[in-house]
């Protein structure tokens, strides 16, 4: 028993090194401003990642080409990545004023430009942990293009296998494929992968869309090409800083145009002395948990407010939506759709425009001074520092903020429990450098009980990437003395910013109140049950409304 510890507790340690060297080699090339992936400029990124095997990426360090990590990471970058041999990593430079289209990768909001053929422009807004996460998805689907090649090139002249020669076949034709034109393919593929016929068949549709349903074939093709190209020709794939990005990185641009956009709108209807409180949510919970039951009652007569949630949370719900976001713009609620380049959209609701009587919190308490909300979207990883640090700073330099909360719900991976559990964390600790923030969080596990879902209590490691994760790792953070109960990668950041304005610089109340709570998308200590086996679906709708309404229960005084 005491030597298997020792092994776990090695390889932990293995890790953990390996995810550093990981930061300290990005970080490097960032500096260096363009780097090789597969050349020597790559080696150390490669062999890192290699040696971390982050569960995200599944079967990363053997020889059949993984395929849901493959999914996972295609979805957050943008169509046509896999042709590009010139990736250029670029601040908000202008582009969206030109001819260029924006594309958006459907589970990561970034903007994105193809330049020509050969080059794709990504943007960089949200700072470095933007950076990091582009860079470790980029390393996972070159090393696996690598695979691809090996196992379909013959010869250093070039020959290459016959299920290469026929899924190019199939690729150049430029329509959807028959049932018996994509079985031949999946055949094909499935041999060139190192998988089973049912294995690419399962996954096949994922990858496709109305406009590209064979896009998998697609995907597949264009990495083993280039790929093979950088074998026979030595035509390497770069990825490229553009020099305004290594300028403007780390100064907080984005983050206090955003913030002062916000103050601006604040001052034009007369909210700057209001108590505020300060939400980190998505764009539908606080403004559903008030008013979405009073407005939808008629439609789902004697149905809960949790069926209504669910309802609203729909792919095609765009109608009772709308209606309630209605009610809301009439009753205090201001939308700001973010134009700084942050991705943050936000809404503001002044409570002294909303009817009590008529909403979800009848009994709410608000004293003379009517509180002020200001919902946030999610920030990503350090981004969470800039907009926060930003937020909390004086209005012109002398209007000092009255912020009485800062409230962040978020979604984590958990270490003990399932999805769709709730964590309720007293301290973040960075990972890497265990840094760490103790608080007094105003939430309790306590608040969460009776509600069939399970909620769980202690410190969270802030992580540097979602897609960085190990189980030795996250195991001896759960099982030693750390007790750690979940990952996340933005709450050392929100609190770094927090501490800092009210504690320090005193820039809003010494006494400010922090509520943390976190309901979970996977658990990485489990198989199957990483981020890349799939999304929540309405299993997040309850633990979010959840903490929602226990959020603005405490905000809104009611008891």
């Amino acid at each position: 028993m005491k030597e298997n510890k020792n092994i776990s507790r090695s390889r932990a340690q293995e890790s953990s090194a390996a995810i550093e060297k990981m930061y300290i080699t990005m970080r490097h090339l960032f500096n260096r401003g363009f780097y090789k992936p597969m050349g020597i400029s790559g080696d150390t990124l490669r062999e890192a990642l290699l040696a971390l095997r982050p569960e995200i990426y599944g079967n990363i360090a053997e020889e059949k080409v993984e395929l849901n990590g493959l999914l996972y990471v295609i979805e957050r970058l943008p169509v046509g990545i896999e042709e590009c041999r010139f990736i250029n990593l670029t601040s908000d430079e202008g582009y969206s004023k030109s001819h260029f289209q924006a594309i958006i990768p459907p589970k990561r909001k970034r903007n994105c430009y193809r330049i020509d053929e050969e080059q794709m422009n990504v943007e960089i807004t949200r700072g470095r942990s933007d950076i990091y996460d582009i860079l470790t998805h980029l390393t996972f689907i070159f090393i696996e293009s690598h695979k691809i090649r090996s196992r379909v090139l013959l010869d250093d002249a070039g020959e290459v296998s016959r299920d290469w020669m026929k899924l190019q076949l199939a690729v150049s034709q430029n329509k959807k494929l028959t049932l018996i034109e994509k079985e031949k393919a999946i055949s094909h593929a499935a041999n060139i992968l190192g998988r089973t016929f049912e294995d690419v068949l399962d996954i096949y549709d994922a990858f496709g869309s109305d406009a590209a349903p064979d896009r998998f074939l697609h995907v597949i093709f264009w990495l083993g090409k280039l790929a093979i190209e950088e074998s026979l020709d030595n035509h390497k794939r770069t990825i490229t800083f553009s020099p305004i990005l290594r300028e403007r990185l780390g100064h907080h641009i984005h983050g206090e145009i955003w913030a002062t956009n916000i103050k601006e709108v604040l001052k034009a209807n007369q909210l700057l002395d209001r108590p505020i409180h300060v939400i980190s949510a998505n764009m539908h919970s606080v403004m559903n948990s008030i008013f979405a039951t009073t407005v939808l009652k008629t439609k789902f007569k004697e149905k809960s407010d949790f069926f209504i949630y669910e309802e609203l949370s729909r792919s095609g719900a765009h109608e009772v939506r709308n209606k309630v976001e209605e009610v809301a713009l009439k009753h205090g609620m201001i939308s700001i759709p973010d134009k700084s380049g942050t991705n943050i959209d936000v809404q503001i609701f002044d409570t002294a425009k909303i009817n009590w009587a008529n909403s979800s919190f009848p009994s709410a308490k608000l004293g003379d001074k009517k509180p002020v909300l200001i919902v946030m979207d999610y920030a990503f990883g350090e981004q969470a520092y800039e907009t926060i640090d930003e937020l909390l700073k004086p209005f012109k330099k002398d209007i000092l903020l009255n912020v009485e909360s800062v409230s962040i719900m978020g979604k984590a991976g958990i270490l003990e429990g399932g999805k769709g559990d709730i964590m309720i964390p007293n301290a973040h600790i960075n990972e890497g450098t265990a840094d760490n923030y103790f608080f007094h969080n105003e939430l309790t596990a306590k608040m969460f009980e009776g509600n069939d879902i399970a909620v769980f209590a202690g410190p969270m490691v802030t992580v540097l990437g979602t897609s960085l994760q190990n189980r030795d790792l996250l195991k001896f953070f759960h099982e030693s003395t750390w007790g750690v109960i979940g990952l996340e990668m933005e709450g050392s950041y929100y609190q770094k910013a927090i501490q800092s304005a009210s504690k320090i610089r005193k820039s809003v109340p010494h006494d400010l109140k922090v509520r943390y709570a976190y309901y979970a998308s996977d658990n990485p200590l489990e198989t199957g049950s990483t981020l890349a086996s799939g999304g929540l679906g309405t299993t997040g709708v309850k633990p979010t409304y959840l903490i929602t309404i226990k959020i603005l229960e405490q905000i809104f005084n009611v008891k």
